[in-house]
């Protein structure tokens, strides 16, 4: 049997184009946002409860603050919890997004575009507003209208 020169390049290139059409659709649908609610903007300001920094998606998890300016209780009394996605943890740490800079305690403000089922979780939308240490904002208001608050990854 005669080989020709390429055919291995050949073989293998046809290899790789394959597995590119096999593979490049799950990992495009796994980056659509079709699952939120694009139409819907809702902001509050909350407490961080954990950081995690994932490749593919940082997520801030946080417990609202209501009108009152206590923490958000659902009927059984117990602290509501939401969740914020944002983009990956390198590329929000480049905005300065990351667990040093939202620990838990953090009271923050954001704005997302809520999961379409009701779920308590939402992408995120513009920058994240931090309240100075120990300073709440007004009842009713959020952290960038306290005065020192830092604003990180956009306009809010």
């Amino acid at each position: 049997m005669k080989h020709r020169p390429g055919g291995h390049a050949a073989i293998a290139g046809l290899f790789a184009a394959i597995f590119v059409g096999l593979f490049a659709r799950p990992a495009l649908s796994h980056h659509s946002f079709a699952m939120y609610d694009q139409t819907k903007v809702v902001t509050w300001t909350g407490v961080v409860t954990r950081f995690v920094a994932q490749a593919n998606h940082a997520e801030i998890h946080f417990v609202p603050i209501g009108p009152t300016g206590k923490a958000l209780r659902g009927s059984d009394e117990k602290p509501v919890q939401w969740g914020v996605e944002m983009a990956g943890a390198a590329a929000v740490a480049a905005q300065g997004i990351t667990v040093k800079s939202f620990p838990a305690g953090t009271v923050f403000s954001v704005k997302l575009n809520p999961l379409r089922d009701g779920s308590n979780f939402g992408s995120r939308v513009g920058g994240l507003v931090k309240c100075p240490m120990g300073k709440l904002p007004a009842p009713g208001k959020h952290c960038d209208s306290v005065e020192g608050s830092e604003t990180l990854g956009g306009a809010f």
